[in-house]
C-alpha cells in the first residue's frame, strides 16, 4: 500500500531539500530569468532521487496523482514542479480522460516553457493519441482563450504524432496567431514546422512560402531542413 498523499509529499520535500546545491539554484535561478526558487539539483540526480523514493515507498496510487501533484505544484521551488511531471510521465499511459482538466490547470499555473513545453508534448499528446475526443474541443477551447500558454500548448502537443498528425489542424492554428507578437507563440509555430518538415517536408515549405508568417517562424520552420541541404 502506498504512503498517504501528505507523507509522500513530506518525503519528496525532504529528500530534495537534503540535496540543496546553492551554486547551482543561483544558476537555474538565472536561466529562468529569476521566476522561481530553487533547490539546485540537475535533471539526473532528481531523477536518481525519485527513484529511490520509489523503490523505497513504492510509486503513488494512480487515485493519489491529481492530490500529490497539485502538492508539489503549489510548491515554491522549481524542482517539485519537474518531480510532478515526472511522475505524472509515468502514468500518463493509465489515467482517464479526466485528467486532462488537471494537464490545463498546470499549464496555466506557474507557467513557463521549462513546464509547459513538457506538459504538452509529453502528457497532452499522449492524452491526444488514447482519447482522440478531446481534439478538436480542448486544444479549441485553448486556442479562444487569451493565455499564451494554452495557445503554445494547442500548436505543439501534436509535435510527435509524424504522420498522425492532423496538419490541417495544426496549420489552421498556426494561421490564427500569424500576427501574435508573443516570442512563444511564433517560436511554438515555427518549432511544429520544423519538426512536421521531417515528415512531409514539401508542405511545410509550401506552407512557409505561400503564408505571411514571422519571420522567427519562418527561420524555425525551414532549420531542419536547411541543416539536411534540402534547401
Amino acid at each position: 500500500m502506498s504512503l498517504p498523499t501528505n507523507e509522500y509529499y513530506k518525503i519528496i520535500s525532504r529528500h530534495l531539500e537534503e540535496n540543496r546545491n546553492p551554486v547551482e539554484a543561483e544558476k537555474m535561478a538565472k536561466y529562468l530569468r529569476h521566476k522561481f526558487e530553487f533547490y539546485g539539483i540537475k535533471a539526473p540526480i532528481r531523477r536518481t532521487i525519485q527513484k529511490a523514493i520509489i523503490q523505497e515507498y513504492g510509486m503513488p496510487l494512480l487515485d493519489q496523482l491529481v492530490d500529490l501533484v497539485n502538492l508539489l505544484w503549489a510548491a515554491p521551488h522549481r524542482e517539485m514542479q519537474h518531480f510532478a511531471m515526472d511522475l505524472i510521465d509515468k502514468q500518463i499511459k493509465k489515467v482517464d480522460l479526466d485528467f486532462i482538466d488537471t494537464l490545463e490547470k498546470l499549464i496555466t499555473t506557474k507557467s513557463w516553457w521549462d513546464t509547459v513545453d513538457m506538459l504538452a508534448n509529453r502528457h497532452v499528446g499522449q492524452l491526444g493519441k488514447r482519447f482522440p475526443a478531446i481534439i478538436p474541443t480542448y486544444p479549441d477551447k485553448w486556442m479562444a482563450s487569451d493565455n499564451m500558454w494554452l495557445q503554445r500548448t494547442a500548436i505543439i502537443f501534436q509535435l510527435k504524432y509524424k504522420d498522425q498528425t492532423n496538419i490541417d489542424l495544426a496549420l489552421k492554428y498556426i494561421l490564427r496567431l500569424k500576427d501574435s507578437k508573443e516570442f512563444f507563440i511564433q517560436k511554438a509555430s515555427g518549432w511544429f514546422l520544423r519538426e512536421y518538415s521531417r515528415t512531409d517536408w514539401e508542405l511545410v515549405v509550401d506552407f512557409i512560402e505561400n503564408n505571411d508568417l514571422a519571420p522567427l517562424t519562418k527561420r524555425e520552420g525551414l532549420k531542419w531542413l536547411k541543416k539536411q541541404g534540402v534547401l
